[in-house]
């Protein structure tokens, strides 16, 4: 089905899973994750606006308000482009790439989350990869940043494993408490010595437009 709003017909396909953009019906097919308790065991994520700590059935309103808002948002100054992450057509998780004055800087950060029962699977750097091939290679980017709490060890060995470098801790807060976060940085150089050629992208040139970026040549 395509729809009528570019940013929703984006993919990118990778052997193992397939990142779609997130309809409305792709969000409710993720309902009975959320509803179930994603922040349900050490360490915790992040407090966001889409909190995960909220009660049933609070907890999916915010969620799902929390993503139409991003997209009412969406302009070439400030962007974020949700996915729902789909492995044998199932959908167990999502993964958004956001970006702030991007035509000037180039730069880009991602969120993610996985259903319990999916991770340690190695879909975490997959999904990733997927995303960082869309920045890159479909969108132009120049830097690619990442941030996760320091005893947030699966984050973080995502980032070493596909070729971020430090770039130095912060501050944030989770359940309201602050925590110390690790930033990471991968610029376009050192993602182009390890890119892949397994990994497609569909329907990126239609959405260009709406993030304010002319294509190439």
């Amino acid at each position: 089905m395509a729809f009528t709003y570019p940013p929703l017909n984006v993919e990118i396909r990778t052997p193992r899973l397939t990142l779609a953009g997130a309809s409305d019906e792709l969000l409710e097919r993720l309902v009975p994750i959320v509803r179930g308790g994603i922040a349900d065991a050490e360490p915790w994520p992040f407090d966001d606006p889409i909190s995960f700590y909220a009660d049933s059935p609070e907890r999916e309103w915010r969620w799902m308000r929390g993503i139409w808002g991003g997209r009412s948002r969406m302009s070439p100054d400030a962007w974020r482009l949700y996915f729902a992450v789909l492995v044998d057509g199932e959908a167990v998780g999502m993964q958004d790439l956001i970006a702030t004055d991007f035509t000037r800087f180039g730069t880009v950060s991602s969120f993610s989350w996985l259903a319990p029962g999916r991770r340690g699977q190695g879909l975490g750097s997959e999904m990733r990869a997927a995303i960082l091939h869309l920045a890159f290679a479909g969108l132009g980017a120049r830097e690619a940043g990442s941030d996760a709490f320091t005893d947030n060890a699966p984050s973080n060995r995502v980032s070493q494993r596909l070729g971020y470098e430090r770039n130095g801790t912060d501050w944030d807060s989770r359940r309201g408490q602050p925590a110390q976060i690790q930033r990471w940085r991968l610029t376009r150089e050192v993602w182009e010595r390890n890119r892949r050629d397994d990994i497609q992208l569909g329907n990126v040139a239609e959405c260009l437009p709406v993030l304010g970026i002319t294509p190439e040549g």
